[in-house]
């Protein structure tokens, strides 16, 4: 089936690359960005040296282009954001909002000639509310510094991307980030209810609510979520929260292909169970974590799928899944004894990606969502590939909800290898359209994946996207570049 699959795939292409970026700014105007900018910001808000703002030119993608910012730019207060936006529009220079720079499509790359504008020094805790279930955040504040403080309160805030100990809320926002824990709980746009957004002119807008309900107007909220700095800058958000669940039980499952865990996945949900986590791991993962951690797992295995359940009958879930993962042909099903041995299990999840990284110089991190009724063909077909182009192609996935992260191994040392590597991705987007499923489901599309977002919304939704975007940033001024 997977080679079958292969043979149907349009003829790859290299993977595309952003529009030229802004020339170096002109001596005259830099001194006179510096000056303008520094009548509203503090001396340490303004890094221009370019050694040091060279650090903070790309985030984590490969393959994305990257230029010298004029100058970075820290607030640490909403008045100090808009004499940023102010002084952009004024003298017509883009901006480029940044948080932890942990995204994975070059969203957070700069351009030559920018304003860099890092919003990590915001990053207070304004209010945790254990009646109204709310949160308001500045959107520096770090994911699991959040959950944390949450948590002190009994309370829960399920976002959990991998890079959950670095990555911020507005970068969260940005990229509308998911997590472990999506198959239950949903991505960041679940949990987004307000913002307090900065134009591109400067003037300050507030969206949504702080209420359990609210229907006034457009949602504009859900339009900031995932617009990846493009639309305004997210400087305060207000967060729903959850009641803290009990500690989750979790089981490993191990099978002899890829399509039995996969129709695992499909029984689980089709059962009308709630795991708070559904997670596959393939052979070349399970290698990789092994070589990294020192874990254990089982190297013999194709596929290994872990499960979830954080409820107060967890044991009775899992005892589901086990038997519907017996029933789908899994060899060998393990569920953890406590708590603490089901965090081990889901370490060795956590770390795929870091794991992977380790087996070549370089790694490409694709992010594809399929239909759960075609995660085995959407698998299949990414092997296919990996034989097709000769590359070691790991795959990590949110299984409970058909996000996929093929994970390109290459040599950038090697022309042909990162050709070959580029192709590879280009094969995969086609793979995931083909299957009724998005380009993206939690990485956003920054400059990696602007043409293939051209491709999945068609010209008549690239042109109202376009519109959108002209009505809140009509200079261009804001991430440009991104997207589209």
């Amino acid at each position: 089936m997977a080679d079958d699959l292969s043979a149907r795939l349009p003829a790859p292409k290299s993977a595309a690359l952003p529009a030229p970026q802004p020339a170096a700014l002109p001596p005259e105007l830099a001194a006179r960005l510096l000056a303008r900018l520094a009548e509203g910001l503090p001396a340490e808000a303004l890094l221009s040296d370019p050694q040091v703002t060279t650090s903070y030119a790309t985030d984590m993608a490969s393959f994305c282009a990257a230029g010298t910012p004029a100058v970075v730019a820290l607030p640490r207060t909403v008045e100090q954001v808009q004499h940023v936006m102010r002084t952009a529009t004024e003298l017509r220079i883009p901006v480029v909002p940044q948080g932890a720079r942990t995204g994975l499509s070059g969203g957070a790359n700069a351009g030559d000639g920018c304003i860099v504008l890092s919003l990590v020094k915001m990053d207070r805790i304004l209010e945790v509310s254990a009646v109204d279930r709310i949160a308001v955040v500045e959107p520096g504040v770090v994911n699991a510094v959040l959950s944390r403080a949450v948590a002190a309160q009994g309370l829960y805030y399920p976002p959990d991307p991998s890079s959950w100990e670095q990555c911020t809320i507005g970068g969260n926002i940005g990229t509308a980030s998911g997590g472990l824990c999506c198959v239950k709980y949903g991505v960041t746009a679940e949990y987004v209810i307000g913002l307090d957004v900065v134009l591109a002119d400067g003037r300050l807008m507030r969206t949504g609510r702080r209420t359990a309900k609210g229907v006034a107007g457009y949602d504009l909220t859900r339009l900031f979520v995932g617009s990846e700095g493009s639309l305004g800058i997210v400087v305060r958000a207000v967060l729903a929260l959850r009641p803290a669940p009990p500690r989750q039980l979790a089981l490993a499952a191990e099978f002899p292909s890829v399509a039995a865990a996969c129709a695992a996945v499909c029984a689980v949900m089709e059962a009308g169970l709630a795991p708070s986590l559904l997670e596959l791991m393939d052979r070349t993962t399970i290698r990789a974590v092994n070589a990294l951690g020192k874990m254990g797992l089982p190297e013999s295995t194709e596929a290994l799928l872990l499960a979830a359940f954080d409820t107060p009958d967890a044991a009775a879930g899992l005892d589901a899944v086990a038997a519907l993962c017996r029933a789908a042909g899994a060899t060998a099903v393990v569920p953890a004894e406590d708590a603490a041995e089901s965090e081990l299990l889901l370490q060795a999840r956590r770390m795929s990606l870091t794991a992977l990284e380790a087996l070549r110089p370089a790694t490409m991190i694709d992010d594809v969502c399929v239909p759960r009724s075609r995660l085995a063909e959407m698998l299949d077909g990414t092997a296919a590939i990996a034989r097709t182009y000769d590359l070691l192609i790991g795959v990590c996935a949110h299984a409970g909800d058909g996000n996929t992260h093929p994970v390109v191994c290459f040599d950038p040392a090697d022309e042909d290898e990162v050709r070959r590597a580029r192709e590879s991705f280009d094969a995969i987007m086609a793979l995931g359209l083909e299957l009724g499923g998005t380009i993206t489901g939690e990485h956003g599309v920054g400059v990696l994946k602007k043409e293939w977002l051209a491709r999945e919304l068609g010209p008549v939704g690239l042109e109202m996207q376009r519109g959108v975007k002209h009505a809140f940033d009509p200079l261009g001024l804001l991430n440009p570049g991104k997207l589209f």
